[in-house]
């Protein structure tokens, strides 16, 4: 069936049909003209009346300066060159050698800058996302009464949510549109963000927290797919590698954001024990304004065309075009600047049209089955092409990349802050008053016990009356004739202790704090329950500040990537920023104080800010538009399923042994950096 896009030809005035790359004619079949249409003599338009020829001359004709236009020329001269004399020359190829063309022309002005703003708050809102559950457990086990599984299955869900959004919404922008798919992705996360902060149990938050990871994770594989598409050669390795800088931002507010509100515990209401509304709640809506703000800034963003133009849309994307065009020069000061193209190649028919049954055929319900079902066969098929011939080892090879540096990054991320925390509680607990076989009769205890030990005690006819114990251990004691009232405790635990005859009244000593305990005629009055009458401050400034640091020194990397991504090359910046990584796990080994982890943490985030930013790049480069999204989505999953069991293993090893995690990190990233050193350059490869 012939193309009814193939015969739409766009004039700017005269010219033949397919117009020319200036004199000469350049590349046959593509639409462009560098002058202006021909006029007459002494016609005159708006734009040029009142400006002579002096004024237009180029300024650098006199220093020997080429004009922008023949650098150009001389660019897309070189490429046609590089191509072997006499092989063909597929429609995607041509193409994609045109769309270069083109970018080049429209320039890197105001358009792109709004767009890097849109779609960085996108990536700032993933950033804020890893960091959400980390910040709010601490509080939120108050309210919702979690147990310490149940806040690793919380931990969890963020990662695994966010694999399947990575993979569902990767897949579905390369059928669906770019811009189409990220507005869901974000829409969702906003309102189940928004949800999350008012769901009272722990199942609604698991469940919300699940849905909103599902959305924000699709957002990563389509904002550099999106943005990319409107960068031209020269300008993408740079531009790319300073949107990942929002990530870093991300980190940065979610840190500050937290500990501006969180801590402060007595913030919000409660209508009774049934419905609170803390700090923390406060600060998951907080947390969710990036993501509006990325949604509301992407109504006023166009389709990519380079998406348009794979689906056969030829008039939209050249419309997009135009636009891109037109809003850069007229921002430079130029606005008789004309968009010259008239002819846009592309293939002749659109690639993998929709099946729909027709209205007299089905019903609305059947032909929304028949079009879910055929989109999910594509998508499935664009998944297992990425395991072609042509993408075989670029798959692998990105694979191993992704994985190694992941497993490395996001386990030593959990591993940093749960040492530092091991390390507060070891000095804590040397600290501990132990009392020994003490035998106390007919006391009142009127003032709170804190870090204490009581061992094989004797505590008889005593009154513990209106005080708060914090990190106390009772073990192998007897308590006779005792009596508990009005109590706050907080890790307090009786552990083979033999109760008897014991009064506890208004006191938040529940079963669980009582571990193989003998009971005797012990009675429990009015006690309290629910893990939101905890109101002990627990929130360590330390959490806020290791995050704050530890984003903050991803900049120096990502400036270093960003301004020598051009010139250094992806793949050395890959593999010499994942070898310098595994270096810096060695000095691990010499770390045994919390200003000298902080320290490492510091030098091993930033110089893994300069890797992350090369494999970006390089995954968005190495794939054409019509697998660029998929791609990244499969590899954006594969590293949350890396982050996952990295997380989860170097976590289990904390105060244990440092050896096992330094060495599993160190040997992930040196092989992750040798293979990185296997990856073609594509510094000048166009954008297919």
């Amino acid at each position: 069936m012939a193309d009814p896009y193939q015969n739409n030809v766009y004039h700017q005035g005269g010219g033949d049909r397919y117009g020319t790359y200036g004199e000469g004619g350049g590349h046959d079949g593509y639409g462009y003209q560098t002058d202006y249409p021909p006029q007459e003599e002494d016609a005159a338009s708006d734009v040029t009346e009142g400006h002579d020829e002096e004024d237009q001359m180029y300024e650098g004709e006199y220093q020997g300066i080429p004009h922008p236009d023949e650098v150009k020329a001389a660019q897309r001269a070189a490429r046609a060159k590089t191509r072997a004399p006499g092989s063909a020359v597929s429609e995607l190829e041509e193409l994609s050698e045109q769309y270069e063309d083109i970018m080049e022309d429209c320039g890197h002005g105001k358009f792109q800058w709004t767009l890097f703003i849109v779609l960085g708050l996108a990536l700032m809102a993933d950033g804020v996302e890893c960091f959400v559950v980390a910040f709010v457990l601490p509080s939120a086990e108050k309210d919702l009464c979690l147990s310490n599984a149940e806040k690793g299955m919380l931990g969890l869900t963020v990662f695994l949510s966010m694999m399947v959004g990575a993979f569902v919404f990767g897949g579905l922008a390369d059928k669906v549109g770019r811009r189409r798919c990220l507005i869901v992705a974000l829409a969702i996360n906003c309102i189940f963000a928004f949800l999350s902060s008012f769901a009272q149990g722990y199942g609604f938050f698991l469940f919300f927290r699940l849905l909103s990871g599902i959305g924000i994770g699709g957002t990563v594989p389509i904002v550099y797919a999106y943005f990319s598409e409107f960068l031209q050669m020269d300008k993408r390795g740079e531009h790319l590698s300073w949107l990942c800088m929002f990530w870093m931002i991300g980190g940065i507010y979610a840190s500050f954001t937290a500990w501006g509100i969180i801590p402060r515990y007595g913030w919000g209401f409660s209508m009774g024990t049934e419905f609170q509304f803390h700090s923390w709640r406060v600060f998951v809506l907080v947390a969710a304004l990036p993501a509006i703000a990325s949604l509301v800034g992407l109504t006023f963003m166009p389709e990519s065309p380079r998406f348009l133009l794979e689906n056969a849309k030829h008039d939209e994307a050249w419309m997009i075009l135009k636009h891109v065009h037109d809003t850069n020069w007229r921002a430079k000061g130029q606005p008789e600047k004309v968009f010259t193209v008239t002819h846009i190649k592309a293939p002749k028919t659109a690639e993998d049209e929709f099946i729909e049954i027709q209205s007299a055929t089905g019903t609305a319900v059947q032909r929304w089955a028949v079009r879910s079902l055929t989109l999910c066969k594509l998508v499935l098929k664009n998944v297992a092409s990425l395991l072609s011939r042509e993408l075989r080892f670029a798959t692998l090879f990105m694979a191993i990349i992704w994985f190694c540096m992941a497993f490395s990054y996001y386990g030593l991320s959990v591993w940093f802050p749960d040492m530092i925390k091991h390390l507060q509680y070891e000095e804590y607990q040397d600290k501990a008053k132990v009392f020994h076989r003490e035998r106390v009769e007919n006391f009142h205890f009127n003032f709170s016990l804190e870090n204490q030990i009581h061992k094989e005690g004797e505590y008889i006819n005593d009154k513990f009356i209106g005080i708060e114990m914090k990190s106390v251990k009772f073990e192998d004691s007897l308590f006779e004739d005792c009596h508990f009232k009005d109590i706050k405790s907080t890790n307090t635990v009786f552990e083979n202790c033999t109760i008897r005859s014991t009064v506890f009244y208004n006191t938040d000593l529940w079963e669980e704090k009582f571990i193989d305990c003998k009971m005797e005629n012990t009675t429990f009055e009015h006690n309290k329950h629910g893990c939101h009458l905890d109101t002990v401050e627990e929130n360590d400034v330390l959490i806020y500040l290791v995050s704050f640091l530890g984003s903050l020194a991803v900049l120096p990397g990502n400036i270093i990537s960003a301004l020598f991504m051009q010139k250094i090359g992806r793949v050395k910046i890959i593999g010499g920023s994942m070898l310098i990584s595994a270096g810096c796990t060695f000095f691990l080994f010499l770390s045994f104080s919390q200003s000298a982890i902080i320290a490492l943490q510091c030098l091993f985030c930033g110089v893994s800010a300069a890797a992350w930013n090369g494999i970006e790049v390089v995954t968005v480069e190495l794939y054409p538009a019509s697998k660029r999204a998929t791609a990244f989505g499969v590899l954006n999953a594969l590293c949350k399923l890396a982050a996952v069991l990295g997380s989860s293993i170097f976590a289990g090893f904390v105060g244990i042994t440092k050896a096992i995690p330094i060495l599993l990190s160190f040997v992930a990233l040196v092989c992750g950096g040798l293979v990185a050193l296997k990856l073609p350059d594509t510094r000048e490869k166009i954008l297919q």
